[in-house]
């Protein structure tokens, strides 16, 4: 696997979520003999033995089931201690949700936005409904983050493992934008706690009308860490190949810092050859991104 991706012209990889803990002695000994260097690690990592699929999830630091929030913070130090072994620079974290089902919120918006009734009263009304429901129920679960967070950085920081909290797909996840906001300042003292922007996960926000992409990239840039880079079609397929879709990544990349970490973040089911012809515009078009 490992050899694989570095062929594809990727030599510094992000180990993420999904990974069985049956996997985990092949990875070190490819480190060690220095066929890839390790960027960073996505929590959690390897995935839980009790987890039979790919659910970065499966635990919440939001959670109203007080040993689901400690099974989350235990998987995640334990995640951190193998980041550090595999001198990962940052570890990205998901903070979790609130009890809103995506399904009556935004995949509801998502279908409509799809027929092309994002301008009609009926959407408008929908999604500020949305907004007030998300915004009334919020302040429990992002107290439950923040907590989280302080644990977590206490351990980061011994471990020389900077936080990354992701920016996530749905506005029932938390952080929301705002949220995220007031917890970057909360922890603007702190430097092992950062901002990590997933493109994807923006641009779907953004198509809902639930933000502007490049506003907020604008409020947030002192803080920014880096970012997972993949592409959306219109409205929301994302972990496509860059250039296959929507973004416009030359109006993106000047909010990033120079030499943060950009790591490419695709399905599984995306082919090889588009991934290598991809990579070549982004070298080609980017080189001081590659």
């Amino acid at each position: 696997m490992i050899e694989e991706i570095v062929a594809l012209g990727f030599p510094h990889i992000e180990l993420s979520h999904g990974m069985s803990v049956a996997k985990v002695p092949g990875i070190r000994k490819a480190f060690q003999r220095g066929i890839f260097s390790c960027a960073g690690v996505h929590n959690f990592f390897p995935s839980p033995v009790e987890v039979m699929i790919d659910a970065p999830d499966a635990y919440e630091f939001t959670s109203h089931r007080p040993f689901e929030r400690q099974r989350a913070l235990d998987l995640t130090f334990r995640t951190l201690e193998l980041a550090a072994e595999l001198k990962a620079q940052y570890l990205v974290l998901h903070m979790g949700s609130v009890p809103l089902n995506p399904r009556k919120w935004s995949q509801r918006l998502t279908a409509m936005v799809a027929e092309g009734r994002q301008t009609q009263p009926e959407y408008v009304k929908a999604k500020l409904e949305f907004v007030r429901k998300r915004e009334k129920i919020g302040p429990l679960y992002f107290q439950r983050a923040l907590d989280a967070i302080a644990a977590i950085a206490a351990r980061a920081a011994t471990l020389g493992v900077r936080l990354a909290i992701e920016s996530r797909s749905h506005f029932e996840d938390m952080p929301t934008e705002r949220e995220m906001a007031r917890l970057q300042d909360h922890f603007a003292d702190n430097p092992w706690v950062g901002y990590w922007h997933d493109f994807g996960h923006v641009q779907l926000k953004h198509n809902l009308g639930l933000l502007d992409h490049y506003e907020w990239l604008e409020r947030i840039a002192p803080h920014l860490m880096g970012g997972h880079v993949h592409d959306v079609e219109w409205p929301a397929r994302d972990h496509r190949v860059p250039f296959s879709g929507t973004l416009d990544y030359a109006a993106i990349l000047p909010f990033f810092p120079a030499g943060c970490p950009l790591t490419w973040e695709m399905s599984p089911s995306r082919d090889a050859d588009d991934i290598r012809d991809a990579l070549a515009v982004w070298q080609a078009r980017f080189p001081a991104r590659s």
